[in-house]
């Protein structure tokens, strides 16, 4: 697939609002304010990172509280319900401060806006919305943005396109020591329980000299954790002109001089190679955990769920990756409740958690979504024997990350000093490689370092230790 749009066409927008907002300013005094919220995954916050570099571009400046915006946008999240729930209770909120300031102006983008259910809720009991966007029109914004202030009227543009990628969008990153870097977009695996291939499209793959000028380009502002993103980034490449294997990609990157390390998600297990996990065992730049969502532990599920492996073709990988990268780390997704879910079935997936001793997982209880093929499986198994499983869950695991945390204790592992800390204005809070939280007494002006740590108490999420070398 080829690259056939590019940002130059929206820079005459870009300088036509600046002006507007330089002249306003001139008016008033007071800068042009703007305000975003991000709702959902990596990609999510990714993509609010674009949306803030595209109106520092247009003169405006952030704002911490909406109230305060001359203009609000809010980047929303279509996975699970309570997501949706969220966004539409703060985007009701935002009816009173608009009556107080009749000249801001209300977006929303993101997945939720792709659904076009969902867009024609905004066009009729949101009025007050002036701009809906989908996930395939981001780079668009400055020229959506023009229409609306231009034309005075309601700008919706949610068309399912085919979603080429566009380089070259400006950034405004959240931080200075980690960062978010997409290599990939939208999904073709088609899990029955899933929207992201209808809302972020078929999969396509960024060309890796793009991903590679932007690697050297944070390593050499001094970012020290560089997440690659894509909805199945073990999927990357197929589709290029000269596919590449993800794990190509990663040595490529791994050649980059500097003292960094590199994480990557979403990895689907069915994709995952025996290649993949001995490129992680020979760099040591690459994080040895693994964020391997599994789903189920039920065969049966998996199947209904069109996961397209088994249950012992997923615990050859974790087994294989045990024994060929040194003390790796396992994370994953577990969906409780799925459609058809019986206590067999369940009773499985603790099976398998115990088996592969995760270090800590993401629990969901199924979310019927729209358009899917799991809204429309019969579901007879009550809310409360779905909460009492989770509740199992959640309990199975907290003893098992206590248990995997305590054997740490004793150890020194190396710690990326991210931010302020729990427990005093001295402690600092970071991640071992393994994405263990780790709490250490150090002074502030060693955010931003890695620091060696020895590991002095577990918790069940996250242990403490001194640091050791200064």
């Amino acid at each position: 697939m080829g690259n056939p749009l590019n940002f130059d066409d929206q820079q005459k927008y870009i300088e036509i609002i600046r002006h507007w907002n330089e002249e306003k300013q001139k008016e008033t005094g007071t800068p042009v304010y703007y305000h975003t919220r991000t709702y959902g995954c990596q990609q999510n916050v990714s993509d609010g990172e674009k949306i803030g570099g595209m109106l520092t571009e247009m003169g405006y400046l952030p704002v911490s509280r909406p109230e305060d915006a001359d203009l609000v946008i809010y980047n929303t999240c279509a996975i699970r319900e309570n997501a949706e729930e969220r966004v539409f209770g703060n985007v009701g909120a935002l009816k009173h401060a608009k009556r107080r300031n009749p000249d801001m102006l209300v977006g929303l983008c993101g997945c939720m806006m792709q659904q076009q259910h969902i867009a024609d809720k905004i066009r009729k009991s949101y009025p007050y919305v002036d701009l809906v966007f989908g996930t395939h029109a981001l780079a668009r914004l400055p020229e959506l943005l023009y229409r609306q202030k231009t034309e005075g009227v309601r700008v919706f543009e949610t068309s399912d396109a085919k979603g080429d990628i566009v380089e070259g969008l400006p950034l405004q990153r959240d931080g200075n020591i980690k960062a978010w870097l997409p290599i990939m977009y939208g999904c073709d695996n088609y899990c029955t329980y899933c929207v992201v291939p209808f809302v972020r499209g078929r999969e396509r793959s960024r060309k890796p000299e793009h991903i590679l000028a932007e690697a050297r380009d944070l390593v050499a502002r001094g970012y020290k954790e560089i997440t690659l993103l894509g909805q199945n980034v073990n999927s990357y490449g197929k589709n290029l002109a000269q596919p590449i294997s993800f794990a190509g990609l990663l040595e490529q990157i791994c050649e980059i001089q500097g003292d960094f390390r590199i994480r990557f998600m979403t990895s689907h297990p069915k994709d995952c190679t025996r290649e993949l996990i001995d490129t992680i065992a020979r760099n040591d730049k690459i994080c040895n955990h693994i964020h391997l969502p599994v789903q189920s532990g039920s065969d049966r599920i998996l199947s209904a769920m069109n996961r397209k492996y088994t249950t012992a073709a997923y615990l050859e990988l974790i087994e294989y990756a045990k024994e060929t990268i040194p003390e790796v780390s396992f994370t994953s997704d577990i969906i409780v409740g799925f459609p058809g879910e019986t206590e067999e079935d369940f009773d499985r997936t603790l099976e398998l958690v115990r088996k592969v001793k995760y270090h800590s997982l993401f629990t969901f209880l199924f979310s019927k979504r729209q358009g899917t093929k799991a809204a429309e499986m019969e579901d007879l198994t009550p809310d409360e024997v779905k909460t009492a499983r989770f509740n199992r869950l959640l309990a199975a695991q907290q003893e098992l990350g206590a248990e995997r945390y305590g054997e740490l204790v004793g150890k020194a592992v190396r710690v990326l000093a991210e931010g302020p800390g729990k427990g005093g204005e001295d402690m600092l809070t970071g991640r071992t490689e393994s994405n263990v939280i780790v709490n250490f007494r150090a002074p502030a002006d060693r955010i931003g370092e890695f620091v060696t740590v020895k590991i002095t108490q577990a918790m069940n999420w996250a242990v403490l230790g001194d640091v050791i070398t200064l």
